[in-house]
């Protein structure tokens, strides 16, 4: 073989590895190392595609109530396990009709694009609510869901519908914990 050839495909391949490798860290920085859901930037590009597409979409935000003071009493690691419990069980409710992300800290969103094909919002609750067993311990976890489906918006944005969503929720805080506001 020619050696010009090879001194020429060498940069090549080298190149061709390097972004391959790119890729693939691009797309584990757009996944939470913690939770395995997509990140805020990962998530918000398929959320706007996904409300821009379907008329019926709703778009929820999950806080954690107290969560502070799971991580004060029990440590770190027992808050991680709220955490991870918290997103198994979001992603399990949204399914096969959305995609659920941890923006960050304890706050978690979806968006489901079929919400009739999805259980109801109070099942989305009860699940959230569950207590997570960590190291003997039962830890009580405590969720405020708020959400705003996509027809009450004047302007389908996904910034809108967080930002409806977001007020729903701490409507929600203001009524007591525990509960969800449609």
């Amino acid at each position: 073989m020619d050696t010009h050839v090879i001194a020429a495909a060498l940069p090549t391949l080298g190149w061709a590895v390097h972004g391959g490798l790119l890729v693939r860290r691009l797309a584990t920085a757009r996944r939470d190392p913690l939770t395995g859901l997509h990140t805020r930037a990962g998530w918000t590009t398929r959320a706007e595609h996904l409300l821009a597409k379907h008329t019926a979409a709703v778009v929820l935000l999950v806080d954690l109530d107290d969560f502070k003071a799971t991580n004060d009493t029990h440590g770190h690691a027992a808050g991680d396990a709220v955490l991870t419990a918290t997103a198994r069980r979001l992603n399990t409710w949204v399914g096969r009709d959305g995609i659920a992300a941890r923006l960050g800290g304890d706050e978690f969103a979806a968006i489901i694009t079929h919400p009739r094909r999805a259980p109801n919002h109070e099942a989305l609750l009860s699940a959230l609510n569950l207590p997570v067993e960590h190291n003997g311990c039962t830890l009580p976890v405590s969720a405020s869901v708020g959400h705003c489906h996509r027809e009450e918006l004047p302007a389908p944005t996904l910034t809108d519908a967080l930002a409806a969503a977001d007020w729903a929720m701490y409507a929600v805080k203001g009524h007591g914990r525990r509960n969800t506001r449609p």
